[in-house]
């Protein structure tokens, strides 16, 4: 019997896409499930008639494989992992390939590289963006890990992964070790902040405005014909016209809670240790966490009563503000995620390349836009940029942006429409670009009580003083540090 070209283990709704997937691009398949139950529907359903092959245990799965053979696991991130890992060591070869394709924190999949080559196997850790029709029809892949391993699965992946309109295939090599999931991680992140700047621009229509959810779809399908062209615009104006039973808006029917599964926390973690300041994605997350709060909020909104917003400027005015508000944010956005990225492969010896990321994510993921390109052509004229609002072409958007991002947010400050992240972008935004900051006064202050010293204007960078502010305490200082 012919060997399989690869195996899958897991097949939920993911894990059945993908492997429909690689069938379809003349791939043979072998496949493995927990649940015996679930692999033999699959083969009596979906899978039938195709190059597709059923295993009934992981020996039968790992024996139905050419060589370097090559396994996929498309399940529950976390122990599951592990436990999984430890059940095919034995049963692999020198030169076999485990593939984690879930989203498994990039910290495991550090750990996960370093063990699986340490018992003479290659490992590969890589996000897979798009969801169930991207899994399907081609997702973005982010893959890291072993290099050694890269030329054994780059035949698969970039064969079913989404390609751009010149035909670039969106998966491509990130790095070693954990690097493929620390990029799906801050593509996560990112996610969430796009989500929620969407959300910001809906709730200023709808109680700023008073916007009907047929008004807010045509004007996110304006958006989507021009800068603003992303999947994420797209499917709300789908989402706002879509009715519910009695014909009203679907989307008014929808408790106001979001749920999460912790991407967005890990990046928001991750920006802490790196000492990267990730206000926007963080605000996001925590927007998510104030939505949770329903109860407690129905009750506060009781105790302070708030008017109704009252708008008299001119709509459509204000609506060109908003698109305009919105962009700049999510240059922002895009801005702080790229800085983590560098600050991590700094620590973490990663050599990433930001054009070819951002071409990953031009097509298949959830945050594929038009804007992708824009970030491409930044980092291929200057891989060394510093910060996107740096670029020329960034820097000039932001600079047009200005006076709408601020008439923006001064409006909803000014009527309670709370706006956590496109007030996040702004703050950033004016800090970074700030000569001056009152960071002075705060290293006096801590110096005052934990003599943490500070340095001078007058004195060369790297040389620290201490002042006895007090006149009673001593010149002994404590040692500095740096987050």
């Amino acid at each position: 019997m012919e060997k399989a070209n690869i195996g899958l283990i897991g097949l939920a709704v993911m894990g059945e896409n993908l492997v429909i997937n690689m069938e379809s691009k003349g791939f043979s398949v072998a496949v493995y499930n927990r649940t015996q139950e679930r692999v033999t529907r699959f083969l009596e359903g979906r899978a039938k008639g195709k190059n597709i092959v059923g295993a009934s245990s992981l020996e039968d799965l790992v024996e139905k494989l050419e060589k370097p053979r090559k396994v996929m696991l498309m399940i529950k991130a976390g122990n599951p992992v592990d436990e999984m890992i430890e059940r095919l060591l034995p049963l692999l070869e020198e030169g076999d390939v485990i593939i984690d394709g879930g989203n498994s924190h990039f910290p495991d999949t550090i750990r996960r590289t370093a063990y699986v080559e340490e018992h003479g196997k290659l490992y590969i850790g890589t996000g897979v963006s798009g969801g169930e029709e991207g899994a399907l029809k081609g997702p973005s892949m982010m893959p890291g890990g072993s290099p050694e391993a890269w030329p054994l699965v780059k035949p698969i992946l970039q064969s079913i992964c989404a390609k751009v309109e010149t035909g670039e295939p969106c998966c491509d090599w990130v790095g070693e070790n954990g690097a493929g999931h620390f990029v799906k991680m801050v593509h996560n992140g990112i996610e969430y902040g796009d989500m929620q700047l969407i959300c910001e621009c809906y709730h200023l229509m709808r109680d700023l405005l008073g916007m009907s959810a047929q008004e807010m779809h045509e004007v996110f399908a304006g958006w989507n014909q021009g800068e603003l062209d992303s999947y994420l615009i797209d499917i709300t104006k789908d989402i706002l016209a879509f009715p519910d039973v009695d014909g009203k808006p679907m989307v008014d029917k929808i408790l106001d809670t979001a749920g999460q599964k912790g991407t967005g926390k890990w990046t928001g973690i991750a920006a802490l240790d790196e000492g990267v300041p990730l206000t926007l994605i963080s605000e996001a997350v925590f927007a998510r966490c104030l939505s949770a709060m329903k109860e407690e909020r129905v009750e506060a909104s009781k105790e302070f009563p708030k008017e109704k917003p009252v708008f008299s400027g001119d709509k459509e005015a204000f609506l060109k503000d908003l698109e305009k508000t919105l962009y700049a944010s999510k240059i922002v956005s895009y801005a702080q995620g790229y800085a983590l990225m560098s600050a991590a492969a700094k620590t973490y010896g990663w050599n990433l390349n930001y054009g070819g990321i951002a071409l990953m994510w031009r097509g298949g993921c959830i945050i594929r836009s038009v804007f992708l390109g824009k970030i491409k052509e930044a980092y291929e004229k200057e891989p060394g940029l510093k910060n996107l609002l740096l670029d020329p072409f960034f820097r000039d958007t932001v600079k047009g942006c200005l006076e709408s991002w601020r008439r923006v947010i001064a409006a909803a400050v000014l009527q309670g429409v709370p706006t956590p992240a496109m007030s996040a972008a702004l703050n950033y935004f004016d800090g970074y670009t700030s000569e001056f900051l009152p960071a002075n006064l705060l290293q006096a202050q801590r110096d005052y009580f934990g003599a943490h010293t500070y340095e001078r204007l007058d004195a060369p960078r790297g040389e620290f003083f201490h002042t006895n502010w007090t006149g009673h305490g001593g010149d002994t200082a404590a040692t500095t540090y740096d987050v």
